[in-house]
């Protein structure tokens, strides 16, 4: 029988994080499991306990497809780069909160050793999130530079005091140009994050679609966009512009974007997969994570 691979992701940053990381892959040793870290996270964490050293890594002992689901210990920036890790394998991502504020962790810690029995039990549910294919194309039309985003992928201006003139493509079609600070191309899963500090609109994770928000656009018609997941979402930076630009995706990804770049986000064909032990309603993370008054709600019908 194959050796089970669960990558357990955690960095080295808080006492309780790395505890918490020792507990699981211990769990998943009693199990008959193989725990597997990033070479990043073995590193850092073998020199606040020299006890990780034994555990396998990805790449220099496991292949990445190889994995069959990732714990991530952390928030949502560790499930980010979780889902960065494991983008080529497939393998689904289980958040555990480790007291972060967030939106994509499933359980908070309190319940780890259940959900690593339920992990070894195979006993969860996979939910697929819409990611986002980004590329990047320079005055000549030839792609330089090709990435994906789970939460976002955001155009903004690299210097701080001048904007950028950018024009805003959906399907091919020219919709209109501004000077902004730059702009977001969100996920519903992403519109909790940037999109939701730059005024987007808070979409559910089982609406299909993709949200396109202006940053301090000088512009009449500077108004957050929500068009279909099958669309081609296009932003040029115009030749006229004074500023260069930057590309990031999920905060995680950076490309420079000068005068005559084009970036191009669509939807990916590969979706995120964020397993999932205890479904709770949007709505309630929602009212939980901004803790939003409820007080006086009656309920009972539809």
């Amino acid at each position: 029988m194959n050796e089970r691979n669960i990558l357990v992701v955690a960095h080295a940053h808080r006492e309780d994080t790395v505890a918490a990381a020792m507990r699981v892959i211990e769990a998943l040793r009693d199990a008959g499991a193989r725990p597997v870290l990033a070479a990043e996270d073995h590193i850092e964490l073998t020199a606040v306990d020299p006890r990780f050293a034994e555990v396998a890594t990805v790449g220099a002992d496991i292949d990445v497809n190889g994995l069959e689901l990732a714990i991530v210990l952390g928030g949502d920036g560790t499930i980010l780069r979780a889902a960065e890790l494991v983008r080529d394998s497939g393998a689904p991502v289980l958040g555990i909160n480790m007291g972060h504020v967030g939106f994509l962790a499933e359980i908070e810690r309190d319940d780890m050793d259940d959900a690593v029995r339920r992990v070894i039990d195979r006993d969860y549910q996979v939910e697929e999130r819409l990611a986002l294919s980004v590329r990047v194309k320079d005055a000549a039309g030839e792609v330089v530079y090709d990435t994906w985003a789970l939460n976002e992928a955001t155009v903004e201006k690299a210097s701080r005091e001048r904007m950028v003139e950018v024009v805003v493509e959906i399907d091919g079609r020219p919709l209109t140009s501004y000077g902004c600070d730059g702009m977001v191309v969100s996920t519903p899963t992403g519109s909790t994050a940037y999109n939701f500090s730059a005024g987007g609109p808070v979409i559910w994770p089982g609406v299909e679609a993709i949200a396109v928000v202006p940053l301090s656009a000088h512009a009449l018609f500077a108004r957050p966009l929500v068009v279909s997941p099958q669309a081609s979402v296009a932003i040029e930076m115009l030749e006229s512009t004074s500023g260069t630009g930057i590309l990031w995706c999920d905060g995680r990804r950076s490309h420079e974007l000068p005068p005559g770049a084009r970036v191009v986000v669509r939807r990916s064909s590969r979706p995120v997969r964020l397993a999932r032990l205890h479904p709770i309603p949007f709505t309630d993370r929602l009212v939980r994570k901004f803790q939003l008054p409820v007080a006086g709600w009656r309920g009972g019908g539809r």
